[in-house]
Protein backbone atom coordinates (compact mmCIF):
# COMPACT_ATOMS: atom_id res chain seq x y z
CA UNK A 1 0.00 0.00 0.00
CA UNK A 2 1.27 3.20 -1.32
CA UNK A 3 1.52 5.30 2.25
CA UNK A 4 0.87 8.70 0.82
CA UNK A 5 -2.21 7.21 -0.25
CA UNK A 6 -3.14 7.04 3.50
CA UNK A 7 -2.44 10.68 4.47
CA UNK A 8 -5.53 13.04 4.92
CA UNK A 9 -6.91 14.84 1.99
CA UNK A 10 -7.28 18.92 2.42
CA UNK A 11 -10.61 18.89 2.72
CA UNK A 12 -10.75 16.94 5.96
CA UNK A 13 -8.68 19.44 7.45
CA UNK A 14 -8.40 22.81 6.44
CA UNK A 15 -12.02 23.69 6.80
CA UNK A 16 -11.36 23.74 10.54
CA UNK A 17 -12.35 27.15 11.56
CA UNK A 18 -11.45 26.66 15.26
CA UNK A 19 -14.40 27.59 17.18
CA UNK A 20 -13.05 25.09 19.63
CA UNK A 21 -16.70 22.99 19.99
CA UNK A 22 -14.92 20.15 19.67
CA UNK A 23 -12.11 20.99 22.61
CA UNK A 24 -14.61 20.99 25.80
CA UNK A 25 -16.38 17.55 24.78
CA UNK A 26 -12.75 16.17 24.54
CA UNK A 27 -12.31 13.54 27.51
CA UNK A 28 -7.95 14.18 27.34
CA UNK A 29 -8.42 18.12 27.34
CA UNK A 30 -11.12 18.04 30.07
CA UNK A 31 -8.56 16.31 32.86
CA UNK A 32 -5.48 18.21 31.10
CA UNK A 33 -6.64 21.52 30.19
CA UNK A 34 -4.26 21.27 27.59
CA UNK A 35 -4.73 22.56 24.23
CA UNK A 36 -2.10 20.09 22.73
CA UNK A 37 -4.28 17.72 23.88
CA UNK A 38 -7.81 18.65 22.44
CA UNK A 39 -8.91 17.54 18.90
CA UNK A 40 -8.18 21.00 17.33
CA UNK A 41 -4.68 20.68 18.22
CA UNK A 42 -4.36 17.71 16.61
CA UNK A 43 -5.93 18.99 13.12
CA UNK A 44 -3.74 21.57 13.41
CA UNK A 45 -0.87 19.42 13.99
CA UNK A 46 -1.43 17.28 11.33
CA UNK A 47 -2.18 19.80 9.05
CA UNK A 48 1.25 22.03 10.16
CA UNK A 49 2.82 17.94 9.09
CA UNK A 50 0.82 17.94 6.21
CA UNK A 51 2.25 21.34 4.72
CA UNK A 52 5.94 20.60 5.57
CA UNK A 53 6.12 22.49 8.92
CA UNK A 54 6.22 19.97 11.36
CA UNK A 55 8.38 16.77 11.89
CA UNK A 56 7.20 13.30 13.24
CA UNK A 57 8.75 14.02 16.09
CA UNK A 58 8.40 11.66 19.18
CA UNK A 59 5.94 14.94 20.67
CA UNK A 60 4.41 14.84 17.82
CA UNK A 61 3.54 10.66 17.27
CA UNK A 62 2.41 11.36 21.15
CA UNK A 63 0.06 13.51 20.50
CA UNK A 64 -1.71 12.00 18.00
CA UNK A 65 -1.27 8.59 20.24
CA UNK A 66 -3.24 10.28 22.98
CA UNK A 67 -6.56 10.33 21.33
CA UNK A 68 -8.90 8.21 22.83
CA UNK A 69 -10.62 7.64 19.28
CA UNK A 70 -14.34 8.42 21.50
CA UNK A 71 -15.64 10.26 18.70
CA UNK A 72 -17.12 13.14 20.47
CA UNK A 73 -14.98 15.54 18.44
CA UNK A 74 -16.67 13.90 15.35
CA UNK A 75 -20.39 14.44 16.73
CA UNK A 76 -19.97 18.11 17.40
CA UNK A 77 -17.94 19.89 14.53
CA UNK A 78 -20.20 22.29 12.96
CA UNK A 79 -18.31 22.02 9.56
CA UNK A 80 -17.95 18.49 9.57
CA UNK A 81 -13.94 18.39 10.07
CA UNK A 82 -13.52 14.48 11.69
CA UNK A 83 -10.48 14.97 14.12
CA UNK A 84 -10.76 11.32 15.41
CA UNK A 85 -10.41 10.19 12.14
CA UNK A 86 -7.44 12.44 11.03
CA UNK A 87 -5.37 11.14 14.38
CA UNK A 88 -6.07 7.04 13.05
CA UNK A 89 -5.04 8.18 9.34
CA UNK A 90 -1.58 9.80 10.57
CA UNK A 91 -1.00 7.00 12.38
CA UNK A 92 -1.28 4.41 9.17
CA UNK A 93 0.99 7.08 7.91
CA UNK A 94 3.36 7.01 10.56
CA UNK A 95 3.17 3.42 11.16
CA UNK A 96 4.42 2.74 7.76
CA UNK A 97 7.05 5.57 7.30
CA UNK A 98 8.37 5.75 10.57
CA UNK A 99 11.07 3.46 12.49
CA UNK A 100 8.42 1.15 14.88
CA UNK A 101 9.21 -0.47 17.84
CA UNK A 102 10.59 -4.41 17.75
CA UNK A 103 7.37 -5.65 19.76
CA UNK A 104 4.83 -3.76 17.35
CA UNK A 105 5.04 -6.46 14.59
CA UNK A 106 4.42 -9.82 17.44
CA UNK A 107 1.89 -8.00 18.72
CA UNK A 108 -0.43 -7.17 15.71
CA UNK A 109 1.35 -9.56 13.01
CA UNK A 110 1.53 -12.70 15.73
CA UNK A 111 -0.45 -12.44 18.90
CA UNK A 112 -3.63 -10.89 17.42
CA UNK A 113 -3.62 -13.13 14.22
CA UNK A 114 -3.60 -16.31 16.20
CA UNK A 115 -6.87 -16.66 18.66
CA UNK A 116 -4.96 -19.88 20.30
CA UNK A 117 -1.84 -17.30 21.45
CA UNK A 118 -4.54 -15.31 22.74
CA UNK A 119 -5.82 -17.95 25.04
CA UNK A 120 -2.37 -19.40 26.06
CA UNK A 121 -1.56 -15.71 26.91
CA UNK A 122 -4.44 -15.91 29.60
CA UNK A 123 -3.33 -19.09 31.10
CA UNK A 124 -0.47 -17.77 34.00
CA UNK A 125 -3.26 -15.62 34.88
CA UNK A 126 -5.62 -17.61 35.23
CA UNK A 127 -3.01 -19.95 37.55
CA UNK A 128 -2.68 -17.28 39.41
CA UNK A 129 -6.07 -16.41 40.44
CA UNK A 130 -7.07 -19.93 40.85
CA UNK A 131 -4.19 -21.33 42.54
CA UNK A 132 -5.17 -18.26 45.41
CA UNK A 133 -2.00 -17.00 44.52
CA UNK A 134 -3.61 -13.03 43.76
CA UNK A 135 -5.65 -14.02 47.21
CA UNK A 136 -2.28 -14.53 49.33
CA UNK A 137 -0.35 -11.34 48.05
CA UNK A 138 -3.51 -8.61 48.52
CA UNK A 139 -4.08 -10.61 52.36
CA UNK A 140 -0.31 -9.82 52.65
CA UNK A 141 -0.99 -6.64 50.97
CA UNK A 142 2.08 -7.15 49.10
CA UNK A 143 0.19 -5.73 46.23
CA UNK A 144 0.62 -2.02 47.50
CA UNK A 145 4.34 -2.68 47.22
CA UNK A 146 4.00 -2.72 43.11
CA UNK A 147 4.14 1.00 41.55
CA UNK A 148 0.48 2.65 40.61
CA UNK A 149 0.24 1.86 37.26
CA UNK A 150 1.13 -2.17 37.70
CA UNK A 151 -0.74 -2.68 40.54
CA UNK A 152 -4.05 -1.09 38.42
CA UNK A 153 -3.19 -4.05 35.58
CA UNK A 154 -3.56 -6.20 38.24
CA UNK A 155 -6.45 -5.59 39.51
CA UNK A 156 -8.12 -4.82 35.78
CA UNK A 157 -9.32 -8.62 35.59
CA UNK A 158 -12.27 -9.71 36.78
CA UNK A 159 -12.18 -12.58 39.27
CA UNK A 160 -12.82 -15.35 38.40
CA UNK A 161 -11.28 -15.48 35.00
CA UNK A 162 -13.08 -18.19 32.85
CA UNK A 163 -11.20 -21.67 33.17
CA UNK A 164 -12.18 -22.31 29.61
CA UNK A 165 -12.09 -19.98 26.64
CA UNK A 166 -16.23 -19.83 25.30
CA UNK A 167 -15.00 -20.94 21.70
CA UNK A 168 -13.78 -24.49 23.20
CA UNK A 169 -16.99 -24.48 25.60
CA UNK A 170 -19.89 -24.71 22.74
CA UNK A 171 -20.16 -26.01 19.57
CA UNK A 172 -19.78 -24.23 16.20
CA UNK A 173 -24.02 -24.58 15.82
CA UNK A 174 -26.29 -23.69 18.61
CA UNK A 175 -29.67 -24.70 18.08
CA UNK A 176 -32.71 -22.42 18.86
CA UNK A 177 -35.11 -23.21 22.08
CA UNK A 178 -37.86 -24.34 20.81
CA UNK A 179 -39.04 -23.19 16.97
CA UNK A 180 -36.24 -21.69 14.93
CA UNK A 181 -37.31 -18.25 13.84
CA UNK A 182 -34.11 -17.20 12.24
CA UNK A 183 -30.78 -18.54 11.79
CA UNK A 184 -28.13 -15.42 12.86
CA UNK A 185 -23.87 -15.56 13.03
CA UNK A 186 -22.14 -14.89 16.36
CA UNK A 187 -19.11 -12.47 16.41
CA UNK A 188 -17.24 -13.93 18.90
CA UNK A 189 -14.94 -10.54 20.36
CA UNK A 190 -10.95 -12.31 21.71
CA UNK A 191 -12.09 -10.19 25.34
CA UNK A 192 -15.56 -11.72 25.26
CA UNK A 193 -13.76 -15.57 24.20
CA UNK A 194 -11.18 -15.12 26.90
CA UNK A 195 -11.91 -12.70 29.77
CA UNK A 196 -16.06 -11.89 29.29
CA UNK A 197 -17.01 -15.32 28.65
CA UNK A 198 -19.69 -15.58 30.74
CA UNK A 199 -21.16 -12.48 29.06
CA UNK A 200 -20.93 -13.82 25.57
CA UNK A 201 -22.46 -16.93 26.92
CA UNK A 202 -25.51 -15.21 28.26
CA UNK A 203 -25.46 -13.13 25.24
CA UNK A 204 -25.75 -16.60 23.17
CA UNK A 205 -28.52 -18.01 25.55
CA UNK A 206 -30.55 -14.92 24.92
CA UNK A 207 -30.39 -15.15 21.35
CA UNK A 208 -31.88 -19.26 21.43
CA UNK A 209 -34.11 -18.11 24.16
CA UNK A 210 -36.01 -16.01 21.42
CA UNK A 211 -35.65 -18.76 18.39
CA UNK A 212 -31.83 -18.47 16.68
CA UNK A 213 -29.96 -20.86 15.66
CA UNK A 214 -26.02 -19.44 15.71
CA UNK A 215 -23.53 -20.31 13.83
CA UNK A 216 -20.46 -19.23 16.07
CA UNK A 217 -17.34 -20.45 13.77
CA UNK A 218 -14.65 -21.47 15.86
CA UNK A 219 -11.86 -20.25 14.16
CA UNK A 220 -12.79 -16.75 13.91
CA UNK A 221 -9.99 -14.10 14.41
CA UNK A 222 -9.91 -10.71 15.96
CA UNK A 223 -12.07 -7.55 14.27
CA UNK A 224 -8.83 -5.42 13.43
CA UNK A 225 -9.69 -2.51 15.71
CA UNK A 226 -6.29 -3.05 17.64
CA UNK A 227 -4.65 -2.93 14.34
CA UNK A 228 -6.65 0.43 13.28
CA UNK A 229 -5.64 1.95 16.38
CA UNK A 230 -1.79 1.54 16.26
CA UNK A 231 -1.62 1.98 12.12
CA UNK A 232 -1.44 -1.73 11.15
CA UNK A 233 -3.66 -1.56 8.43
CA UNK A 234 -2.09 -4.51 6.33
CA UNK A 235 -2.69 -7.10 8.79
CA UNK A 236 -6.08 -5.13 9.92
CA UNK A 237 -7.17 -5.65 6.14
CA UNK A 238 -5.76 -9.43 6.15
CA UNK A 239 -7.74 -10.20 8.86
CA UNK A 240 -11.15 -8.67 7.50
CA UNK A 241 -11.05 -10.72 4.36
CA UNK A 242 -10.43 -13.48 6.81
CA UNK A 243 -13.77 -12.92 8.74
CA UNK A 244 -15.72 -12.10 5.65
CA UNK A 245 -14.83 -15.48 3.89
CA UNK A 246 -15.60 -17.55 7.28
CA UNK A 247 -19.24 -16.11 7.51
CA UNK A 248 -19.98 -16.01 3.64
CA UNK A 249 -20.50 -19.39 3.08
CA UNK A 250 -23.22 -19.31 5.69
CA UNK A 251 -27.15 -18.16 4.40
CA UNK A 252 -27.56 -16.05 7.84
CA UNK A 253 -29.63 -13.41 8.32
CA UNK A 254 -27.63 -11.20 10.59
CA UNK A 255 -24.22 -11.54 11.91
CA UNK A 256 -24.74 -10.15 15.38
CA UNK A 257 -21.72 -9.74 17.99
CA UNK A 258 -21.92 -8.17 22.29
CA UNK A 259 -18.72 -6.14 21.53
CA UNK A 260 -19.26 -2.82 20.76
CA UNK A 261 -15.39 -1.98 19.47
CA UNK A 262 -15.69 -5.49 17.37
CA UNK A 263 -19.58 -4.24 16.15
CA UNK A 264 -18.39 -0.83 15.07
CA UNK A 265 -15.06 -2.24 13.27
CA UNK A 266 -17.25 -4.92 11.28
CA UNK A 267 -19.88 -2.49 10.01
CA UNK A 268 -16.48 -0.38 8.41
CA UNK A 269 -15.14 -3.48 6.73
CA UNK A 270 -16.67 -2.39 3.48
CA UNK A 271 -15.85 1.10 3.88
CA UNK A 272 -12.28 -0.06 3.92
CA UNK A 273 -12.50 -2.19 0.81
CA UNK A 274 -14.94 0.48 -1.54
CA UNK A 275 -11.98 0.83 -3.53
CA UNK A 276 -11.17 -2.81 -3.91
CA UNK A 277 -12.79 -4.63 -7.00
CA UNK A 278 -12.75 -8.11 -5.74
CA UNK A 279 -13.73 -7.42 -2.26
CA UNK A 280 -16.17 -4.49 -2.23
CA UNK A 281 -19.23 -5.93 -2.56
CA UNK A 282 -18.59 -8.92 -0.66
CA UNK A 283 -17.06 -6.58 2.80
CA UNK A 284 -20.55 -4.05 1.95
CA UNK A 285 -22.97 -7.70 2.09
CA UNK A 286 -20.82 -8.85 5.23
CA UNK A 287 -21.08 -4.55 6.86
CA UNK A 288 -24.87 -4.41 6.26
CA UNK A 289 -25.75 -8.07 8.32
CA UNK A 290 -23.76 -6.85 11.38
CA UNK A 291 -25.48 -6.12 14.16
CA UNK A 292 -24.79 -5.22 18.08
CA UNK A 293 -27.00 -7.77 20.18
CA UNK A 294 -29.10 -4.86 21.52
CA UNK A 295 -29.83 -3.46 18.42
CA UNK A 296 -30.40 -7.15 16.75
CA UNK A 297 -33.20 -8.09 19.77
CA UNK A 298 -34.82 -4.28 19.76
CA UNK A 299 -35.35 -4.74 15.95
CA UNK A 300 -36.83 -8.48 15.86
CA UNK A 301 -38.94 -7.97 18.97
CA UNK A 302 -37.13 -10.01 22.18
CA UNK A 303 -39.01 -11.78 24.37
CA UNK A 304 -39.75 -9.91 27.88
CA UNK A 305 -38.87 -11.42 31.09
CA UNK A 306 -41.63 -12.51 33.52
CA UNK A 307 -40.24 -10.61 36.29
CA UNK A 308 -37.69 -8.18 36.98
CA UNK A 309 -34.47 -8.42 38.55
CA UNK A 310 -34.25 -6.65 42.13
CA UNK A 311 -31.46 -4.30 41.12
CA UNK A 312 -30.64 -0.44 40.52
CA UNK A 313 -28.92 -0.24 37.40
CA UNK A 314 -27.56 2.98 35.77
CA UNK A 315 -25.48 2.55 32.17
CA UNK A 316 -22.05 3.85 30.76
CA UNK A 317 -22.55 4.19 26.63
CA UNK A 318 -19.71 2.60 24.54
CA UNK A 319 -17.79 5.25 22.45
CA UNK A 320 -18.48 2.87 19.70
CA UNK A 321 -22.28 2.23 20.65
CA UNK A 322 -23.36 5.07 21.12
CA UNK A 323 -21.42 7.51 18.74
CA UNK A 324 -19.86 4.70 15.80
CA UNK A 325 -22.98 2.84 16.01
CA UNK A 326 -25.96 5.06 17.06
CA UNK A 327 -27.06 2.84 19.13
CA UNK A 328 -28.13 4.29 22.80
CA UNK A 329 -31.81 3.42 22.84
CA UNK A 330 -31.59 -0.51 22.41
CA UNK A 331 -29.80 -1.37 25.61
CA UNK A 332 -31.28 1.33 27.82
CA UNK A 333 -34.89 -0.73 26.55
CA UNK A 334 -33.01 -4.15 27.83
CA UNK A 335 -32.27 -2.77 30.83
CA UNK A 336 -35.72 -1.66 31.23
CA UNK A 337 -36.94 -4.46 30.62
CA UNK A 338 -34.79 -6.60 32.46
CA UNK A 339 -34.68 -4.76 36.06
CA UNK A 340 -37.04 -3.12 38.65
CA UNK A 341 -34.82 0.28 38.46
CA UNK A 342 -33.09 1.98 36.22
CA UNK A 343 -31.80 5.12 36.86
CA UNK A 344 -29.20 7.55 34.24
CA UNK A 345 -26.02 8.99 35.31
CA UNK A 346 -25.07 12.20 34.26
CA UNK A 347 -22.18 11.98 31.85
CA UNK A 348 -23.53 8.77 30.84
CA UNK A 349 -22.08 9.03 27.03
CA UNK A 350 -18.71 10.53 28.14
CA UNK A 351 -15.53 8.08 27.74
CA UNK A 352 -14.47 6.01 30.54
CA UNK A 353 -10.56 6.51 29.38
CA UNK A 354 -9.94 2.91 28.24
CA UNK A 355 -10.06 3.28 24.65
CA UNK A 356 -8.20 -0.42 24.74
CA UNK A 357 -4.11 0.35 25.89
CA UNK A 358 -4.35 4.29 27.68
CA UNK A 359 -3.92 2.29 30.63
CA UNK A 360 -0.69 1.31 29.05
CA UNK A 361 0.15 4.02 27.10
CA UNK A 362 -1.34 7.39 29.07
CA UNK A 363 -1.46 5.92 32.02
CA UNK A 364 -1.92 9.15 34.54
CA UNK A 365 -4.82 10.25 31.81
CA UNK A 366 -6.36 7.55 31.69
CA UNK A 367 -7.33 7.05 35.40
CA UNK A 368 -8.07 10.98 35.60
CA UNK A 369 -10.77 10.44 33.28
CA UNK A 370 -12.01 7.07 34.89
CA UNK A 371 -12.26 9.05 38.06
CA UNK A 372 -14.49 11.70 36.82
CA UNK A 373 -16.64 8.19 35.18
CA UNK A 374 -16.24 6.92 38.75
CA UNK A 375 -17.62 9.61 40.47
CA UNK A 376 -21.01 9.69 38.20
CA UNK A 377 -21.65 6.32 38.87
CA UNK A 378 -20.87 6.48 42.60
CA UNK A 379 -23.55 9.44 42.08
CA UNK A 380 -26.27 7.92 40.53
CA UNK A 381 -26.58 5.16 43.90
CA UNK A 382 -26.79 2.47 41.37
CA UNK A 383 -25.70 -1.12 42.84
CA UNK A 384 -24.71 -2.26 39.27
CA UNK A 385 -23.38 -0.77 36.27
CA UNK A 386 -23.96 -1.94 32.70
CA UNK A 387 -22.59 -1.57 29.43
CA UNK A 388 -21.84 -3.07 26.57
CA UNK A 389 -17.56 -2.95 25.88
CA UNK A 390 -15.41 -5.18 27.43
CA UNK A 391 -12.52 -2.60 27.21
CA UNK A 392 -15.18 -0.36 28.71
CA UNK A 393 -16.26 -3.53 31.64
CA UNK A 394 -12.60 -4.00 32.40
CA UNK A 395 -12.18 0.12 33.08
CA UNK A 396 -15.31 0.02 35.43
CA UNK A 397 -14.55 -2.76 37.10
CA UNK A 398 -11.16 -1.46 38.14
CA UNK A 399 -12.73 2.24 38.81
CA UNK A 400 -15.07 0.52 41.49
CA UNK A 401 -12.49 -1.36 43.16
CA UNK A 402 -10.49 1.58 43.26
CA UNK A 403 -12.85 4.18 44.92
CA UNK A 404 -14.11 0.80 46.95
CA UNK A 405 -17.76 0.80 45.53
CA UNK A 406 -19.48 -2.90 45.86
CA UNK A 407 -20.70 -2.07 42.22
CA UNK A 408 -20.78 -5.03 39.32
CA UNK A 409 -20.65 -4.60 36.01
CA UNK A 410 -22.67 -6.48 34.12
CA UNK A 411 -23.33 -6.41 29.81
CA UNK A 412 -27.18 -5.47 29.38
CA UNK A 413 -27.80 -8.64 27.90
CA UNK A 414 -26.16 -10.51 30.69
CA UNK A 415 -28.98 -9.12 33.06
CA UNK A 416 -31.12 -9.73 30.45
CA UNK A 417 -30.87 -13.77 30.62
CA UNK A 418 -30.46 -13.30 34.48
CA UNK A 419 -33.72 -12.14 34.46
CA UNK A 420 -35.19 -15.36 32.19
CA UNK A 421 -33.47 -17.69 34.72
CA UNK A 422 -35.30 -15.13 37.90
CA UNK A 423 -38.27 -15.81 36.07
CA UNK A 424 -38.31 -19.22 35.22
CA UNK A 425 -37.36 -19.77 39.06
CA UNK A 426 -40.22 -17.85 40.27
CA UNK A 427 -42.32 -20.16 37.52
CA UNK A 428 -41.07 -22.97 39.18
CA UNK A 429 -41.62 -21.98 43.11
CA UNK A 430 -45.47 -21.11 41.60
CA UNK A 431 -45.89 -24.61 40.46
CA UNK A 432 -44.26 -26.20 43.48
Amino acid sequence: MNPESLLPTEEQYLFCIRCGQCVTECPTFRVTLKETQSPRARVMLVRKFLEGELSPSPNFVDQIYSCLDCLACNAVCPVGIKPADLALQMRAYLHKTQPQPWIKPLVFRVYFTHPRLIELSMLPFVLYQRLGLQRLLHSLKANNLLPAQLRDLERLLPNPLPLRPLRASLPELIPARGERKRRVGFFLGCFQNTIFAQGSAASIKVLAENGCEIFMPRNVRCCGMPHLGYGELDTFLELARHNIALFEREDLEAIVTDCATCGSTLKEYGHYFKDNPKWSKKAEKFSRKVRDVSEFLLETGFRRPARKLPLKVTYHDPCHLRRAQGMWKQPRQILEASVEEFVEMEGADTCCGSAGTQILTHYETSMAILERKIKQVEASGASVLATGCPGCQLQLGLGAKKRGLKVQVFHPVELLDLAYSYSSDDSQEERC
